[in-house]
């Protein structure tokens, strides 16, 4: 840990670091605060949603709980008063509204979190055209699951002012590792749209997103929206050409965006309909992190 993160770090003494819905990108967390702060991670502690998922946690050396988000229950016992709180838990899974972390926060009652990192999505900004756009773009999210995630962005922030408290919402796009790549879609033989057809996407690798979420936690400002993205975006169908290659496997077919409407689902229609290209250069500037993966085909070529 530098001399750097020692100071900020004794500004902000603290008890306890949480991490609400620790998938990967938790676990991924997890391991980072272990090599990097260990003053936080001597006091890590997760919430999850199942006894499978507690006994996945412990295995990384993560004591767990699980509760369900989407129930009636109560944060007792819980200490996250003056806390480090990640929060990763996906929103509601339909509706407009994120009501899982609208019930989580009012749960907390008076226990005041000294900072809360969120995790959004770059769907909020809705489709640009394949404009580069950044975070004064304005939001104008069209899938419901974008709609959700700006739910909890605003959900947030009203939380945070009527209590004084500190947040970091981190837009992402998609996010792929070695072990998130999509094979089985690739072995299923799916098709993808026409190049000539194909939208921008934007992408992270996991670990730079845990880096980014460590540093948007441990960074001297707050109350900040930045974009977590290597900067580099492509087409969903260059995307999946490049997977293929380094795999092995055959390129995917592909099939006009009309013809996708017919056979796609509507889920990964809406998704291949926007386009947009995403400036990181907030995240590089105000987080002061260095991307492991810069790009796609370089962090393929490596072997990710």
């Amino acid at each position: 840990m530098t001399s750097e993160i020692a100071s900020k770090h004794q500004k902000h003494p603290q008890t306890n670091t949480w991490i609400v819905g620790c998938g990967d990108i938790g676990k991924r967390v997890a391991a980072l605060l272990a090599t990097e702060d260990q003053r936080q991670a001597q006091n890590l502690k997760a919430i999850v949603s199942s006894a499978e998922s507690v006994e996945h946690c412990r295995q990384c050396n993560i004591d767990s709980y699980a509760l369900d988000l989407d129930s009636h229950y109560s944060l007792d016992g819980f200490n996250f008063d003056q806390a480090d709180l990640f929060y990763f838990a996906p929103p509601t899974p339909s509706g407009t509204e994120d009501l899982r972390l609208k019930q989580f926060l009012q749960n907390l009652g008076s226990a005041k979190p000294r900072r809360i990192v969120l995790i959004s999505t770059t769907g909020v900004y809705g489709d640009s055209a394949g404009e580069w756009i950044d975070e004064n773009t304005a939001v104008n999210p069209k899938a419901e699951r974008a709609i959700r995630r700006l739910s909890a962005e605003q959900t947030l922030q009203t939380w945070s002012e009527k209590t004084d408290s500190e947040f970091m919402i981190l837009r992402v796009p998609g996010i792929y590792a070695k072990e998130r790549l999509p094979l089985e879609r690739l072995k299923k033989g799916l098709p993808v749209i026409n190049a000539d057809e194909a939208g921008y996407t934007n992408r992270i690798h996991a670990d730079d997103l845990a880096q980014a979420c460590v540093a948007a936690m441990n960074c001297e400002f707050s109350n900040e929206i930045i974009n977590v993205t290597d900067g580099n975006p492509s087409t969903m169908t260059d995307y999946f050409n490049n997977v293929a290659d380094f795999a092995g496997l055959p390129r995917p077919p592909q099939i006009s965006l009309e013809a996708a409407e017919k056979t796609l689902s509507a889920g990964m229609v809406s998704y291949m309909k926007e386009s947009r290209r995403i400036r990181n250069d907030k995240m590089l500037g105000s987080l002061k992190i260095k991307l492991r993966y810069p790009d796609l085909k370089t962090t393929l070529q490596r072997s990710v």
